[in-house]
């Protein structure tokens, strides 16, 4: 083999070399980078499995928890690198059309519970109602004391049960009731201190007469009761809720102060955004048990025109609360004469004592077309306080066994002032 043959020959077998040398480098580069990109996709499969399952035992679980709990967070997605793609914004299409699902069933069975709740306080009314009557109408057959005392607390427990259906249903959207005439501010107070358990922890201070116009009293003191019965609860039960009613310049206000626990600042915030009536409240959300003064106030406040905070501290280390009612709200009207915020019997209210009624100084007969003869009642003047009359607090506090004895004796006079006028028709009909 001559010596160029053997040249030829070696540089063959270097390019040859040369070749199989690239093309392992670029297939190892190929199966280098097929390596990573099996890697990276194993890496995306694995994470949008844990994504799916994220949303699926986390995410929603959360999201259908914080619409019973505005107090739970819904977690974001685990991979940010899933955010913005494809893939990403699919889950989130999922996330919203389950939160729209979430939300139109919560209102429907909001709707649904409001619905209810209001039939079913409604009824729940109706028979409080009839109780009430059963009760009056027991205490004007029976005059022994112990039984009126038993009718008193029977008759302040039905009156705390009207006023917890009574709130539910004005927290559901029903109206709160009856129209009630003129009444002044300080009768309020005493309506509301009447519906609530402990009402006698309850010291009413005034030195002013104005009066509520009539379309405001009864949502008034159903809130004002709901402050009342919260103080009362959150503090202890050997000391006393004050409230002092004040005049201002742009109305009125109604101060209600307790010993209590106070409240703490997270407290305060949402308290304050409940009785400003802003937030629609779900009755779904109200917890365990539900909490319904706050919502209940807000709703009337925001309804009527008036205010109620909890923001400030009481001089007794409690709550400080307030309830305000602007001008158009008050009037100067003249209301002794307009019937008065029912007051629950319960509360020691003496009744005044009339003098049994005779033919010759409270009625007098006049003839009817029939010939019968028919009694009218005379206007009998309005007594004249004296000296010796007791102040109205105390008549307030009177122990109700005491209240119950006075009643007692009241109903057997006025008992045997009926019969002696039906004694006196029955003689005239047979003359």
């Amino acid at each position: 083999m001559s010596r160029y043959m053997l040249e030829a020959l070696v540089w063959f077998l270097a390019i040859c070399v040369l070749i199989v040398v690239v093309l392992v480098v670029r297939q190892w580069r190929t199966a280098s980078a097929l390596s990573k990109r099996n890697v990276i996709l194993i890496g995306n499969l694995r994470a949008r499995d844990e994504e799916i399952r994220h949303l699926a035992s986390v995410r929603l679980p959360a999201l259908v928890e914080s619409s019973h709990q505005s107090s739970v967070s819904v977690p974001g997605p685990l991979y940010e690198q899933l955010i913005g793609s494809e893939y990403g914004n699919s889950l989130e299409l999922v996330m919203e059309q389950f939160t729209q699902s979430v939300n139109t069933v919560r209102a429907s069975a909001g709707q649904s519970a409001r619905a209810a709740l209001v039939a079913a306080m409604r009824a729940l009314q109706g028979l409080a109602s009839e109780q009430q009557l059963s009760i009056s109408a027991m205490q004007d057959r029976h005059d022994h004391p112990q039984v009126l005392q038993d009718l008193l607390e029977i008759d302040h427990t039905n009156a705390q049960f009207g006023r917890r259906a009574q709130a539910i249903a004005v927290l559901c959207g029903a109206w709160p009731g009856r129209q009630r005439a003129a009444s002044t501010l300080e009768n309020v107070v005493r309506g509301a201190t009447s519906r609530i358990r402990d009402y006698r922890r309850v010291q009413v201070h005034t030195q002013i007469d104005t009066a509520a116009v009539g379309r405001v009293v009864e949502p008034v003191v159903l809130a004002v009761a709901e402050l009342l019965d919260n103080a009362a609860r959150h503090s202890q039960p050997n000391t006393s809720v004050e409230v002092n009613i004040h005049a201002m310049h742009n109305g009125a206000v109604i101060v209600i102060d307790d010993g209590g626990v106070g409240m703490h600042e997270q407290e305060t915030r949402q308290a304050a955004l409940l009785l400003s009536g802003e937030k629609a409240v779900d009755v779904t959300k109200l917890g365990d048990p539900p909490q319904f003064g706050f919502p209940v106030i807000g709703v009337l406040a925001k309804r009527y025109g008036f205010r109620a905070s909890v923001d400030s501290h009481s001089p007794y280390g409690g709550v400080r609360a307030v309830v305000f009612l602007p001008n158009a709200l008050l009037t100067n009207a003249d209301v002794r004469d307009s019937p008065a915020v029912p007051i629950v019997p319960a509360v020691p209210v003496v009744p005044t004592m009339s003098p049994s009624p005779s033919a010759s100084d409270t009625s007098e007969t006049r003839s009817v077309a029939d010939g019968l003869p028919q009694r009218r009642r005379r206007p009998v003047a309005e007594p004249q306080p004296s000296a010796k009359e007791p102040a109205p607090s105390a008549v307030w506090d009177r122990p109700a066994q005491e209240a119950a004895a006075i009643m007692g004796a009241f109903q057997r006079g006025t008992r045997s002032g009926r019969a002696s006028i039906q004694s006196d028709n029955e003689g005239n009909l047979e003359a």
